[in-house]
């Protein structure tokens, strides 16, 4: 019987789904899975489902010469802590999990925009440490979100769900940033360079996937190029986005605010982040909503059955 590991503990249905096709190894700790694990992971399953940290980088797949591993099904859209062109110079095949994570990351960047312009994430910590003094008409006032300008990097199916949010929900003129020309079916205005992009926008939301030529793709130039009124919203890789340079672009107030769900060097968040006002900060949560991670889960495991079966992956990535 195909024998795979599951490296962290996901949710139930998805456990109990393997658990009916394959000999499942079940891994409990919280954290994600280090070199070692991970190289010793590919000499004793024929298939990992992993995810966001497992460390089945380059370093890890050259610990191992004949691995028994042939799939590794990633959990979740992004793969960057895979190294997709060394696994399958070893013949090991990868997968990743497109489509049914959309919504509820578009969702995430919504939630960001509101909580950031509105300063929602300062309100409550003013509430809960009882430092509220009742309302008054000048209190805590934020950036009205409707008709504002919002501007996508990346119009993939994230950004395109994010748009169509902005621009049905809250009547706001969409621009983007792509390498490549794309059609949209919302009404959306491609411009030429990302710098054109930060500075005609009053809200970014970077939703790019994360490959060696996005990292550092926003960095001090691109961030001086907004303006002082302007939000940073974050919800696709932290190390797209030069933290060092936000961290201080916040500190002057070179820009008005900024909402991360993801950070270079996760679970580590910098103190001097969390020390700012005007960044709201939540722990990867773009698709934390239960449906969406069963949907990944199952799709994961879709993608071993089908290798087991002898077919074609059907979320293969080429390397």
């Amino acid at each position: 019987m195909t024998r795979i590991l599951l490296t962290r503990h996901f949710p139930e249905k998805v456990i109990e789904a393997a658990r009916e096709s394959f000999d499942v190894t079940l891994r409990e700790a919280a954290h994600f899975l280090p070199e070692e694990e991970a190289a010793q992971a590919l000499r004793d399953y024929d298939a990992v489902l992993c995810t966001l940290g497992d460390r089945f980088n380059a370093e890890a797949l050259a610990q191992v010469d004949s691995p028994r591993t042939r799939v590794l099904a990633n959990f979740g859209v992004g793969y960057n802590h895979i190294d997709v062109a060394a696994a399958r110079a070893k013949g090991i095949a990868v997968s990743n999990t497109p489509d049914v994570v959309t919504e509820s990351t578009a969702d995430i960047g919504m939630a960001l925009i509101l909580a950031t312009c509105r300063r929602i994430g300062e309100g409550e910590r003013i509430v809960r440490a009882g430092k509220w003094p009742g309302w008054n008409p000048t209190q805590m006032l934020g950036t009205h979100v409707s008709g504002k300008t919002v501007g996508i990097v990346g119009m993939g199916r994230i950004g395109q769900a994010v748009a169509q949010r902005c621009h049905y929900g809250f009547g706001m003129p969409v621009l983007f940033y792509n390498r490549s020309l794309k059609g949209t079916a919302l009404p959306a205005l491609q411009v030429d360079s990302l710098t054109e992009l930060m500075a005609e926008s009053d809200i970014v939301v970077v939703t790019v996937p994360a490959t060696p030529e996005t990292r550092g793709l926003i960095g001090a130039e691109e961030l001086a190029a907004m303006r002082p009124t302007g939000f940073l919203i974050n919800i696709a890789r932290g190390d797209i986005v030069d933290e060092a340079a936000l961290i201080d672009a916040l500190q002057r107030r070179a820009i008005a605010g900024a909402g991360l769900d993801v950070f270079a060097r996760e679970p580590e968040v910098p103190e001097a982040l969390m020390a700012l006002e005007n960044a709201v900060l939540t722990p990867h949560l773009g698709t934390a909503a239960l449906e969406t991670r069963e949907a990944m889960g199952l799709m994961a495991l879709e993608n071993i059955r089908a290798w087991s079966r002898g077919e074609a992956l059907p979320q293969a990535l080429e390397g």
